[in-house]
């Protein structure tokens, strides 16, 4: 599905979707629990269809209603041999250590993008630990696996997905024997760190973090719960990218306590120019003088697409840096929002680990392609509110792996969309 957008200023009330990070990690930690829990304030994006599916293979009985699930867990039994994750990277690697409680091969199936994001760091643990797994020459799934997790201790570099850690996290507290997971140089993504210890402490397992090493005390066990998802912040971004475009967005649905890594978008946009700041339960950002600037995205790579759009315009050179990480997403984020910007008239440029952003630029309109993410179309489409002519975004019906109704909010706030 193509969108042409006419530019347009959007005015309105959004209520945010509700995490996808968190609701990820309270399905999982619900289907682990022996009891029945109760998971309110889910949006049944395609990522978290995902998981529904993958804990429903490994044993847990999961009720979809309209915006709640009832979920009556166990520990992980096999129902499937076959996982499939679609295109979500964290169905995937938080799956891998969970289905490997059961020695039983199994298979991971997934899609598009997903097939190529790479899964070294299991396949490094997988060698040391005595588990074997084949894969196809030339990609990552699909993947046949076979062989127990064990407890003991696990070393793995700080600067790889916190996926991978969370996904152990999930794991090694149902072995038998105690475990320790030590990273071994600085850890990136720490507020997906935090988000995962947070969860598995609400479901009753409780794991230590000092000095960079998680102590893991075995034969614990999950406890059901009710447990309401907040909104998400990595959704918020793009409303406050509308905002910062001279859109009157007001965001509602956000905790001001969370510990949503992503929270930091309010600090960006803080320091580009805008006044920033809840009241009466609201977000929004005023725009105030901007301010060209270096952001450090290595432990936010979701908000690349975001600030990247906002950042052409701002008058003078900024850029994104330690973004290493935006290039194993679902697409590599530093080139196709380099060229996919351009395409609209802007001016960027990449290095390795950098995007840098020449502003300020004339959105001039025209055709641009999603690469298949689902935050790339919602960048451009906010941008488009600012463009000369029309943006034509071609395959945006990427969105529905995160924020489904995202077009149809998009037209209740004034926009003006033409699906071709």
């Amino acid at each position: 599905m193509n969108v042409r957008i006419t530019p347009h200023k959007l005015s309105g009330d959004v209520v945010l979707p509700p995490s996808k990070s968190l609701a990820h990690r309270a399905i999982i930690a619900a289907s682990l629990a022996c009891g029945r829990s109760i998971i309110r304030n889910v949006a049944y994006s395609n990522d978290i269809l995902a998981t529904i599916d993958a804990m429903s293979r490994l044993g847990a009985n999961i009720e979809r209603h309209e915006d709640y699930l009832i979920i009556d867990g166990t520990y992980p039994r096999r129902i499937g041999k076959v996982i499939d994750a679609n295109e979500s990277g964290s169905t995937l690697r938080f799956l891998i250590p969970i289905a490997l409680l059961d020695s039983n091969p199994v298979e991971f199936h997934g899609h598009n993008k997903l097939v190529d994001r790479p899964l070294d760091t299991y396949f490094d643990i997988f060698k040391k630990h005595g588990i074997s797994y084949t894969k196809p020459r030339g990609h990552y799934l699909p993947l046949s696996v076979e062989g127990k997790l064990h407890n003991g201790v696990y070393k793995l570099e700080g600067n790889v997905s916190s996926q991978f850690i969370t996904g152990l996290l999930f794991a090694l507290p149902l072995c038998n024997g105690d475990s320790k997971i030590i990273i071994t140089t600085e850890l990136e993504s720490l507020g997906y760190i935090n988000l995962t210890l947070d969860i598995l402490k609400k479901f009753g397992v409780n794991i230590e973090f000092n000095n960079n090493e998680f102590i893991i005390k075995g034969a614990q066990k999950y406890k059901p719960r009710e447990y309401i998802v907040e909104g998400d912040y990595s959704q918020a971004a793009f409303w406050l990218e509308a905002n910062m475009l001279g859109n009157d967005i007001n965001i509602l649905g956000l905790s001001e306590k969370s510990l949503q890594g992503d929270k930091e978008i309010i600090n960006d946009i803080k320091k580009i120019g805008a006044t920033v700041g809840f009241r009466n339960g609201v977000l929004k950002a005023i725009p105030n003088k901007f301010n060209c600037l270096d952001i450090d995205v290595s432990q936010t790579p979701d908000l690349g697409p975001a600030l990247a759009a906002i950042l052409t315009q701002v008058e003078g050179k900024s850029r994104l840096v330690n973004a290493k990480r935006l290039r194993i997403k679902e697409c590599d984020r530093i080139t196709c929002v380099k060229e996919e910007l351009n395409k609209l008239g802007c001016n960027l440029s990449e290095t390795e680990d950098t995007l840098v952003i020449e502003g300020k630029t004339i959105v001039k309109g025209g055709h641009v392609s999603s690469v298949n993410d689902h935050r790339l179309v919602m960048a451009f489409a906010i941008l488009a509110t600012v463009a000369k002519e029309d943006v034509v975004i071609e395959n945006a019906n990427a969105v529905s792996k995160s924020y489904p109704d995202f077009f149809e909010i998009y037209q209740a706030l004034g926009g003006i969309v033409k699906y071709e």
